[in-house]
């Protein structure tokens, strides 16, 4: 990798805090209060990838696999997964979203786009054109 320019370094670090910051301020638009925000993500990535291993949910959630036992645990209590026999291997179960938890998923998408949309009514055209512009690379970047 090429060496960073000052400006570059700048832009990375402004880069990283804002997204920290807008993250932080995201989570708290929550519509599922007595959801974890690591139960939110594993609903988020069922919703995203469709049915997984408890293991395969750890590696993507970045947990160990006892934790993500716990979670799927805790989330089939609460009606928002089930959990099914593995169609290949007797040993594991496959992990999939109820449509409760849909429906919990797709409130908290709505909530958090219209904060989000409501913020950015204070931009202008010119800060618009840039932000549809960045939305793809932001996109890459998180899913790199």
């Amino acid at each position: 990798m090429p060496e960073m320019s000052e400006q570059d370094l700048a832009a990375v670090n402004q880069l990283r805090s804002s997204v920290m910051r807008l993250s932080r301020r995201l989570k708290h638009q929550r519509v599922e209060e007595s959801l974890s925000p690591t139960e939110m993500g594993v609903l988020g990535t069922l919703a995203r990838c469709g049915k997984a291993t408890p293991g395969e949910l750890a590696r993507k959630e970045h947990v160990q696999p006892p934790s993500m036992t716990r979670i799927v645990a805790m989330l089939e209590e609460k009606g928002l997964v089930r959990r099914e026999p593995h169609p290949e291997d007797r040993r594991q179960v496959v992990v999939s979203s109820t449509e409760q938890a849909e429906a919990i998923l797709a409130e908290s998408r709505r909530r958090r786009n219209v904060w989000l949309a409501e913020l950015a009514e204070g931009l202008d055209e010119e800060e618009w054109a840039v932000l549809r512009e960045a939305a793809p690379v932001l996109y890459k970047l998180a899913h790199l």
